[in-house]
């Protein structure tokens, strides 16, 4: 393949810029604040979760706790009731006033009960309610961390952008000084190595593999005619003649 030495050189030019962008969207992959907005969108999730589980805890207790105060109330009021009997003096039979006392008795032992069983459901609603409240507070917090990470996120991929977008129109210029075929040829090769189409000879070395070229190579490729487009025998890659190619 033929080129004019100029056009060779402007693929330098090229190499660099495609370079920058290649940079530039490996930057922009991997910006740490990508990483840092899935961590905490996670967080949020398994936040959100967990106040559910404990919103639902603490409505399960609030019907637990009316349960266990209606019966208190069914207790008491027929404990009343048994009481008034009592009182009332209907109740004449010995047998019977033994009987009916024995059944107080046994009420208020319940009814008891089940007050220590109402208190011990208040103090585990207490405890679901601090935690919905502490969870809220979290997800709060979490909900501005994720905020102002998503707005450095966000001027971050702005400023690569604004970067990406000044290199994309230096490059479409670059592009119009190199001959189709050899643009052609440089785009196969790039897409091929790692990104890396050409590379400069630099003081008897390729900068694409980093090799040295042997004594042989180096004289066939400074005989060869300056238009000519030499092509690396280790990597493949597109060899540029430069002033410090060593030649």
């Amino acid at each position: 393949m033929k080129a004019a030495p100029q056009a060779q050189l402007r693929l330098l030019d090229l190499q660099e810029l495609d370079s920058t962008l290649d940079r530039l969207a490996h930057r922009r992959r991997t910006l740490p604040e990508l990483a840092e907005v899935e961590r905490l969108e996670g967080r949020l999730t398994e936040l959100r979760d967990a106040i559910v589980a404990a919103e639902t805890e603490v409505g399960d207790l609030d019907r637990e706790q009316k349960k266990a105060e209606q019966d208190v109330d069914q207790v008491r009021a027929r404990a009343e009731r048994d009481q008034q009997r009592l009182d009332s003096g209907q109740v004449t039979s010995a047998k019977d006033l033994s009987g009916l006392q024995a059944e107080i008795a046994s009420l208020q032992r319940r009814q008891s009960d089940l007050e220590e069983v109402v208190l011990e459901i208040m103090e585990r609603r207490e405890e679901a309610d601090a935690r919905v409240t502490a969870l809220r507070a979290e997800r709060s917090e979490a909900e501005v961390e994720l905020a102002a990470v998503v707005q450095r996120r966000d001027a971050a991929q702005k400023e690569i952008d604004d970067e990406v977008g000044t290199t994309t129109a230096a490059r479409a210029a670059v592009a119009k000084d190199i001959p189709g075929e050899l643009l052609g040829l440089y785009e196969k090769l790039r897409g091929q190595f790692g990104g890396v189409g050409a590379a400069p000879l630099y003081r008897g070395a390729c900068q694409g593999c980093h090799l040295a070229i042997n004594t042989v190579d180096l004289n066939r490729i400074r005989e060869a005619p300056e238009d000519e487009v030499i092509r690396c025998e280790e990597c493949r890659r597109i060899l540029v003649r430069t002033p410090e190619s060593g030649l």
